[in-house]
């Protein structure tokens, strides 16, 4: 890598290891991170350029220019040369098979670091090693996949001796994994799952056409991530939720949503686990990832409580872009942040003329 990417790197994993909470000095980091991306990301250079925006005028990271998260599949968003990445995370597909999402890491480090850290402060604050069974594909299975590399880290870092992932290069093992949830039960041993939500709901249809229900002990927990596009058919969040608790009776209290997506570094979670005196839902992450809530038209940032287009700003995304507009709706407050599902006809019209923009910017 090239100086300034090692500078910048170097000055973003002290900020990951610290958990820096300071405004300014998340500020002070974000700008010098704009400039880099200015000076050796050449679409997004354009990109700023048509919105009049470079880091002369820039003064607060508020105002740096957030990039249409379409444009990770039209454009290579790369600082450093795209053919010398270490990984390239891929989007699914499901929308557009032609044309898939990249973020090229030319090295893991900060993403490990931002995965790692922030797995501890919203997953295991507790600090407890468990057994993790893991019903999505792994990184043997799927290296283009950023989920898949998140969950292999969280077994190889967090997981205790008995953890495994079930998922092989046939699908779900849900005989083994039947097996291995009975034997910690008699155990007592505590067990961690973790998957996409829609792998759950394969095994939940298993668990109930076999009469297989489960008392998993206490210190128990559940991980979700992900919704349900293009899957074979639609599950509600609630649903889903109840049928964790009549299958392994695990209460809604132990069970823990991620928001992540490939072309982000970081993850947002719910903060059940950071706050256990009181049932908090809300949404949060860790300190170098911040979320503005747009307007659906002006891309104006909204007050706390207003239904808006998120935006967000995550220094660990160093190589492509840190500032990136979502299509995803939510709105703030004091105790973080809600999400309300994919922006739709006008709701998505600030993100389609973001989207004219950066294509016309290419062109000139």
């Amino acid at each position: 890598m090239r100086k300034e990417s090692k500078e910048i790197t170097e000055q973003i994993l002290t900020f990951i290891e610290e958990s820096n909470e300071e405004e300014s000095r998340f500020n002070e980091l974000a700008l010098k991170l704009f400039t880099y991306q200015f000076k050796f990301n050449l679409p997004y250079k354009k990109f700023c350029q048509k919105r009049r925006k470079t880091p002369l005028t820039v003064k607060n990271w508020r105002e740096i220019p957030v990039i249409p998260i379409q444009a990770f599949k039209e454009l290579v968003l790369s600082c450093e040369p795209a053919e010398e990445a270490e990984a390239v995370f891929m989007t699914s597909g499901t929308t557009n098979a032609e044309k898939r999402g990249k973020n090229h890491h030319p090295s893991l480090q900060v993403w490990d670091a931002s995965m790692m850290t922030g797995f501890k402060q919203f997953v295991v604050p507790d600090g407890k090693k468990r057994a993790i069974f893991v019903l999505s594909p792994g990184e043997d299975l799927n290296k283009n996949s950023s989920l898949s590399r998140y969950l292999t880290m969280a077994v190889k870092h967090f997981g205790n001796e008995n953890s495994r992932n079930f998922f092989n290069k046939d699908g779900l093992d849900m005989n083994s994994l039947v097996k291995a949830l009975k034997e910690s039960e008699e155990r007592k041993e505590p067990v961690m799952l973790m998957g996409a939500s829609f792998a759950y709901v394969h095994f939940l249809d298993y668990c109930k056409e076999h009469g297989n229900r489960f008392k998993l002990a206490s210190g128990s927990r559940l991980f979700d991530t992900g919704g349900f596009k293009g899957q074979s058919r639609e599950v509600k969040k609630e649903e889903l939720y109840l049928s964790f608790e009549e299958t392994f009776a695990i209460s809604q209290k132990d069970c823990i949503n991620m928001y992540g997506m490939t072309e982000l570094s970081s993850q947002i979670y719910d903060q059940k686990f950071v706050f256990r005196d009181r049932l908090n839902t809300k949404m949060s992450s860790a300190s170098w990832l911040k979320t503005l809530v747009l307007h659906p038209e002006t891309l104006e940032p909204l007050k706390d409580g207003e239904i808006g287009i998120l935006a967000h700003y995550d220094l660990a995304n160093w190589n492509s872009c840190l500032a990136i507009l979502t299509e995803d709706m939510g709105y703030k407050t004091a105790d973080g942040l809600t999400l309300l599902g994919r922006a739709e006809g006008s709701e998505a019209r600030g993100c389609s003329i973001s989207v004219d923009q950066l294509m016309e910017a290419q062109q000139q």
